[in-house]
C-alpha cells in the first residue's frame, strides 16, 4: 500500500509538472522617460499573452545601456542614441553592434509652475538659463525672482540630449538641482513658483508647459502630436529600444507588437507620439 502511494504521488507530480508551462521572461531596463510607456506595454501584452512575462525597470538610459553591454537585460530603453564608445563595448563583449529600434517620438517639455507668468522661451534663453547666464525671471519677461533650476542626473538620456542640443555642449549651471527621475522634476516644479525643469511630455501633470521657439523671431510651440510630427517643435527626438542581436522568438513578437497599431495606440494614450 505504501509503495502504491509513493508511485501515485510521483505520477501526480509528473502530471502537474507537465501541465505547468514555463513562462518566457523578457527583461527591459533603462530610460526613466520611457518607463511609464514600457510598463503600459508590458501590462497590455502580458494580459493577452499569459505565457510571457515582461519585467520592466528604469534607472536611466545610461543604466540600461550598461545592462545591455553587461548582458543583464534583454532590451534597453534609451531616450538618446547609443554612443560610439558604448557600441564598441557591445562589439567587444558580444561581437555585435546591437540593433536600434525607434519605438516612439517625444518632445522634451519645459515645465513651469502654474503661477509663473512666463509662457514661452527661445532655445537661446533656455541655454542662458541652464548655463547660469540668466538667473532672474525678469530677464525673460517674468517676475523679479531668482530662477530655480531642476534637472536630471547624468545617467539620464534626457540630461545628455538637453545638454547636447539645447546647451550646445556647455555644462549645466552648478546651481542645477539634479533629481533621480522625471516625476521628481515635475513634483519639484509644481511646488516651486520660481522653478523650471525639463523632461518627457508624458509627465506633464500639475504644471504648465512653456512654449518653445527656435529663435527670437520664430513662433513658439508646445510639444504635441501635430508639432512633433511636423518637426516645428524645436526639441523633438526619437525614443529607442536596443537589443544585442536581431530579435527572435518571444522577444521579436513583443517588439513587433509595440510597433504595431495596437502598441502605438498605447504610445498616444501615455502622452508620447507614434513613430508610424
Amino acid at each position: 500500500m505504501k509503495k502504491f502511494s509513493i508511485i501515485a504521488g510521483c505520477a501526480l507530480i509528473g502530471l502537474f509538472g507537465m501541465g505547468a508551462a514555463k513562462k518566457q521572461v523578457i527583461t527591459v531596463k533603462g530610460s526613466d522617460t520611457i518607463v511609464i510607456l514600457a510598463q503600459r506595454w508590458a501590462e497590455s501584452y502580458m494580459a493577452a499573452h499569459p505565457d510571457v512575462s515582461v519585467q520592466v525597470t528604469g534607472g536611466g538610459s545610461g543604466v540600461g545601456i550598461s545592462a545591455l553591454i553587461n548582458g543583464t537585460t534583454d532590451i534597453c530603453d534609451a531616450s538618446r542614441p547609443m554612443k560610439n564608445s558604448e557600441i564598441d563595448k557591445l562589439k567587444t563583449r558580444f561581437n555585435s553592434l546591437g540593433v536600434e529600434i525607434k519605438c516612439a517620438k517625444d518632445g522634451i517639455a519645459l515645465y513651469l509652475n502654474e503661477s509663473n507668468p512666463v509662457n514661452e522661451l527661445s532655445l537661446d534663453q533656455l541655454k542662458a538659463i541652464y548655463t547660469g547666464e540668466i538667473t532672474n525671471w525678469k530677464d525673460v519677461g517674468g517676475k523679479d525672482e531668482k530662477i530655480i533650476l531642476y534637472g536630471r542626473e547624468n545617467s539620464s538620456g534626457t540630461y545628455v540630449y538637453f545638454r547636447d542640443v539645447v546647451l550646445k555642449g556647455s555644462d549645466y549651471a552648478p546651481a542645477t538641482q539634479t533629481l533621480p527621475g522625471t516625476a521628481a522634476v515635475v513634483n519639484a516644479v509644481s511646488k516651486d513658483p520660481n522653478g523650471i525643469g525639463y523632461g518627457g511630455a508624458a509627465y506633464a501633470k500639475g504644471i504648465k508647459l512653456a512654449k518653445v521657439k527656435k529663435d527670437a523671431g520664430s513662433p513658439a510651440y508646445e510639444p504635441n502630436a501635430e508639432t512633433v510630427k511636423a518637426g516645428t517643435y524645436p526639441i523633438s527626438r526619437y525614443l529607442y529600444m536596443y537589443v544585442r542581436n536581431k530579435p527572435t522568438g518571444a522577444m521579436k513578437a513583443y517588439i513587433d507588437w509595440t510597433l504595431s497599431a495596437e502598441g502605438q495606440q498605447i504610445v498616444s494614450k501615455v502622452g508620447y507620439f507614434p513613430v508610424n
